[in-house]
């Protein structure tokens, strides 16, 4: 493709642990694929992890008890860790988050309650509240809502494609932001 693309792998990349194979696939096609990366594209910077889930708020997992949980929230933390890394090497007006999984309740709400630990974490919400940051995008909460925004008022955008299906039926599944760029 002619325009610059930047992408974050997702759950599905990693089901058949061929992950590797993908980046190496997509980034042959010129897409810059993101984890823990900066990527700048004029005026425009781009931070971007998978992400992982944990859940949200005072209902986030906590890493204690059983080994397999504390490294559950261990993946959690360490891709807050590198999303905020990103950010912090950015040195453009523009901050744009891709993840995959959710930074916020917000957009993972209406999904059942029991599932939100798997849709994302707040933990992520934390490192984009740190920087200015203009919009967040993810995916993951295929029946969640379109927007929301996080609790220091940064725009948070679900770009999953059966969402973007329900919400937009008129409409091919894509969202298009237009960021102002000074001249």
């Amino acid at each position: 493709m002619r325009v610059p693309t930047v992408a974050v792998l997702g759950n599905h990349d990693f089901e058949s642990d061929k992950s590797d194979e993908v980046v190496h696939i997509l980034t042959e096609g010129g897409i810059a694929v993101l984890d823990g990366e900066a990527h700048e594209i004029g005026d425009v910077g781009l931070a971007g992890v998978k992400g992982f889930g944990g859940g949200f708020g005072q209902r986030a997992l906590a890493p204690w008890g059983e080994a397999i949980v504390k490294h559950f929230v261990r993946e959690a933390v360490d891709e807050a860790l590198k999303l905020e890394t990103a950010l912090a090497r950015l040195r453009t007006d523009h901050r744009i988050v891709l993840l995959h999984y959710a930074p916020i309740r917000e957009t993972v709400e209406p999904e059942p309650l029991e599932i939100h630990a798997f849709l994302g974490s707040s933990r992520l919400e934390e490192p984009i509240n740190r920087y200015p940051v203009t919009l967040v995008v993810h995916g993951h909460a295929h029946q969640g809502r379109a927007e929301g925004k996080t609790s220091g008022g940064v725009p948070v955008y679900n770009v999953s494609m059966p969402l973007l299906t329900r919400v937009f039926p008129d409409r091919l599944p894509f969202r298009v932001f237009s960021v102002q760029v000074p001249s």
